[in-house]
């Protein structure tokens, strides 16, 4: 009976060794956990985004042997765009030696851990999603909507109607229906554009779909019905498509409809072809396979027989939106080996400060390989977005077009309704600002 007891004691000794030694040796690589989407009506879309970030990963860990030496481990969650799943995937990886960051990539899930994020002491990336407030990071200390909110993008999409139509003023007296997705992620444009409407004197129809968007006849019956001058669509995954379709067969020109940058991919438009011509998205990012990161991917990972998916949908739209997300939280982890110690595992609280402090000019991007993908970003503790740009894009029937110049959302209308929205929701959930002191933690 003894000896059994120590032979069971001595067994749950070596175990526990056993699992301090795989901790250790894990702790010394950079793990990023990655939740995706590769089931279920939003497939399509986050398909593309989940295999860009996993091949950039596995770019850096060929050409550059990872991040000044530290290796980068990484592991996919499949969450099926639900935000129950989301969080189920959080748990499970939060705590991995040498966790980065996360990408929740569905604005439902980022709404779940916002809570969780400051407890937990993990950074959230919401690159051109998430909460549109949270680019006050005075407020939101560890969520950074790079790139853009949905306010800026619906503030940029106005610009462009307006623009179109011989200027702002002209907007008097029009009609612009917000057809989108039933969820956090299609409401959140609702207050931008309830305020330019109330600056331009248009009126504003809001006509949402019910996720995940394959039955939209009701929805069109009422832009038929009511005659719009314009359409925005916020959607995604399929409710694109459907409404491309519904479009065509109710009639409405699809140069008067205008998608928000998740409505501005290829599987959107794809089986539409010709039923799409005209239709114009935004382009948070440029895409194609000429500039030197997406050749870097080609040639370290996809001719090696290591890409993570098709080679031909390499530099597609959504394909390089990951791997621009994927450059973002590298970067963030070599800015916190200036502070931090260079070649050493950055935690999670670290990987924050360099994503708050990240600084990358044109110079930086064309020497990470990015030019012509994206805007000179920089960040601050006031400002977690780092960029407001973004241009339109038009599908001539068989490809997207970059069709204008680089519109900057109007800071003068977003940063009140910015202010106002963290101010409420610091009240609301009892916290305060955060002060000079903590900037520099």
């Amino acid at each position: 009976m003894k000896l059994s007891k120590i032979v069971i004691a001595v067994a749950v000794l070596a175990a526990g060794a056993t699992s301090v030694t795989s901790a250790v040796a894990q702790a010394k690589e950079q793990f990023f956990p990655l939740l995706s989407y590769r089931t279920g009506p939003y497939a399509p879309n986050g398909t593309p985004w989940a295999n860009g970030k996993q091949d950039y990963l596995k770019m850096i860990n060929a050409r550059d042997g990872g991040i000044n030496g530290v290796k980068i481990t990484f592991e996919e969650c499949e969450t099926g765009y639900a935000t129950d799943r989301g969080v189920e995937c959080y748990e499970r990886l939060k705590s991995r030696p040498g966790v980065t960051m996360f990408d929740p990539q569905a604005t439902g899930i980022t709404f779940a851990l916002t809570e969780k994020a400051p407890v937990d002491k993990i950074p959230l990336m919401t690159l051109g999603y998430g909460l549109s407030v949270a680019q006050d990071g005075m407020a939101f200390k560890w969520n950074f909507p790079y790139m853009g909110s949905y306010w800026t993008g619906a503030d940029i999409l106005v610009q462009h109607i307006g623009k179109n139509a011989g200027g702002l003023d002209k907007l008097k007296g029009k009609k612009i229906a917000l057809v989108y997705h039933d969820s956090p992620f299609g409401k959140e444009p609702i207050p931008l554009l309830q305020e330019r409407a109330k600056m331009h004197g248009f009126e504003l129809q809001l006509l949402p779909v019910t996720a995940p968007g394959v039955e939209q006849k009701a929805t069109w019956l009422q832009v038929r019905q009511s005659r719009p001058d314009y359409v925005m669509l916020w959607g995604w995954g399929v409710m694109n498509s459907t409404a491309l379709k519904e479009a065509q067969a109710t009639g409405f020109p699809r140069d008067k409809l205008y998608g928000v940058w998740w409505a501005g991919a290829e599987p959107d438009v794809r089986d539409v072809g010709d039923g799409a011509k005209g239709y114009q998205a935004l382009a948070l990012n440029g895409y194609g396979t000429q500039s030197k990161v997406i050749q870097d991917i080609l040639k370290h990972v996809h001719d090696k027989g290591q890409g993570t998916g098709a080679k031909d949908e390499v530099g597609s739209v959504l394909y390089t939106r990951g791997v621009i997300i994927q450059m973002l939280g590298v970067e963030a982890v070599r800015r916190a080996q200036e502070r931090f110690g260079k070649g050493k595992v950055m935690t999670g609280e670290q990987v924050r400060w360099g994503m708050e402090n990240l600084a990358l000019d044109q110079k930086k991007l064309d020497a990470l390989g990015f030019n012509g993908l994206m805007r000179p970003l920089s960040t601050s503790c006031s400002d977690h977005m780092g960029s407001t740009w973004a241009r339109v894009q038009t599908w001539d029937g068989k490809k997207w077009g970059i069709t204008s110049d680089w519109y900057q959302a109007d800071e003068q209308i977003i940063k009140p309704l910015v202010k106002s929205g963290s101010d409420k929701y610091l009240a609301d959930k009892k916290l305060t600002r955060r002060d000079a002191a903590d900037c520099q933690s």
